[in-house]
């Protein structure tokens, strides 16, 4: 058991750095540190060294990925990936660039979204256990197939669609 908990913590981890891996070479292939530093600077008459200074207080300076410049563990970890990412899985957030503390954000926004998605998700798993239920006492009959192309056509259909009729259905007074 302790074995498979390991396992499963260590398949956790990979998946965590793999899918910060990928969202940040998705984030620097639409915004390079150049074009982040002239859009917090004021547009395209910026001069390219109040660039390099913005780029430098920031961290922005450092190769991205791989830093060829450097010798041994530090090829890796004096990149702005590892820089920026590794501070994060030790829950520093660190700031917004107009000063703002990240985490103390996450934590003020946390409990009004909660408050939408807990009541939503235990009455979803509460009618889907019901139906559920009903499907089984029912099982091979017209009762089943016909709850079984419901459900099917239910889960096709986009969650944004569900959002909408929401909305139609339940408007704020």
């Amino acid at each position: 058991m302790t074995a498979y908990l390991i396992r499963r913590v260590l398949y956790g981890l990979l998946i965590l750095v793999g899918v910060n891996l990928i969202t940040f070479v998705l984030f620097f292939q639409v915004n390079s540190p150049d074009d982040m530093a002239r859009l917090a600077l004021g547009g395209k008459r910026v001069t390219q060294e109040a660039v390099e200074q913005w780029k430098k207080e920031r961290g922005y300076d450092l190769p991205l990925l791989y830093n060829a410049q450097e010798l041994g563990a530090a090829h890796f970890t004096r990149t702005v990936f590892f820089q920026k990412s590794v501070p994060m899985f030790a829950g520093e957030f660190g700031r917004a660039d107009d000063g703002r503390n990240i985490a103390s954000e996450i934590t003020h926004r946390a409990g009004p979204s909660l408050a939408l998605a807990l009541p939503v998700f235990v009455l979803g798993l509460f009618l889907n256990t019901v139906c559920a239920l009903i499907l089984v006492f029912f099982r091979g009959t017209y009762l089943d197939l016909t709850g079984l192309v419901l459900c099917v056509l239910a889960m096709s259909v986009s969650g944004l669609f569900y959002i909408i009729g929401g909305q139609y259905l339940f408007p704020k007074a």
